[in-house]
């Protein structure tokens, strides 16, 4: 597909967008409000697994499923979100939540050129649009993102340079959710990797916010990975490539059926 004439849904599904999930949650955390709240309150810990489905179906929902889907899976992240308040945040709070879905909208945006190159900004445009269903399925009002792309970029950057902040909570926090100590067995292989990922995808100011130490030689590893992923991903069939969000969704509409539950 040409780089130049994408939307979010043709890339959501893409495996590799995996790779900057562990650096989109350490944004989040950055934010005082947002590091709290799931310091306080999340269950990542002792359920990694479930809630990485949790998370993916929220994402996969929002770009692919239908509008009722859509409104189901928001009805029950604002039913998780009731009891998320402590001091000086609530999960329904629409500056924080703007925060999250701004951390996976421009996350999205950093991984694909990671490995398919740079996009136009009619493309970034389209994209960032795209993914303001993020936060606006719910609480964040259309009024409340940058009106655009650009704008998006000058808020980022005050963002990063002005608000960000942490404390011993988070910090720990960060720490144990970097820590393969209580993985499943079977994701401790992997955990290296992603560690690395995480870790090498945030800018210097905020590694240092949260306590993250950064070798040079972590750092030859992390563009030796990007120079050879690069190469290999794309050749990748893309029915390979999307088989893991097939799955997802699969597993969300017969919890759906059967009643079970989704987040």
């Amino acid at each position: 597909m040409d780089n130049q004439d994408i939307r979010l849904a043709d890339i959501i599904e893409e495996s590799m967008l995996l790779l900057g999930a562990g650096s989109t949650v350490l944004y989040q955390l950055a934010l005082i409000g947002v590091g709290r709240g799931v310091a306080e309150h999340s269950t990542t810990l002792s359920r990694p697994v479930d809630r990485l489905r949790t998370t993916l179906t929220y994402v996969y929902v929002m770009t692919r499923g239908t509008q009722e889907e859509r409104d189901a899976v928001a009805r029950m992240v604002n039913k998780m979100h009731a009891t998320v308040r402590g001091q000086g945040y609530t999960a329904y709070d629409r500056d924080l939540q703007l925060w999250v879905a701004a951390t996976l909208a421009h996350n999205g945006i950093f991984i694909h050129e990671k490995v398919f190159g740079p996009m136009s900004l009619e493309t970034k445009e389209q994209i960032y649009r795209d993914s303001q269903v993020f936060g606006t399925a719910l609480q964040v009002k259309p009024e409340d993102w940058p009106p655009t792309y650009a704008d998006f970029e000058k808020y980022w950057d005050h963002v990063l340079a002005t608000q960000l902040t942490s404390e011993p909570l988070v910090r720990d926090y960060v720490r144990a959710l970097l820590s393969s100590k209580g993985q499943p067995w079977f994701l401790r292989p992997g955990a290296g990797l992603q560690n690395l990922m995480t870790k090498g995808n945030l800018p210097p100011e905020v590694r240092d916010l949260l306590g993250l130490t950064w070798s040079w030689r972590e750092q030859k590893l992390y563009d030796l990975f990007w120079s050879v992923f690069a190469f290999a991903y794309p050749v990748v069939p893309r029915f390979v490539r999307f088989a893991h969000a097939r799955l997802v969704m699969r597993d969300f509409r017969r919890r759906m059926r059967k009643g079970k539950r989704v987040i």
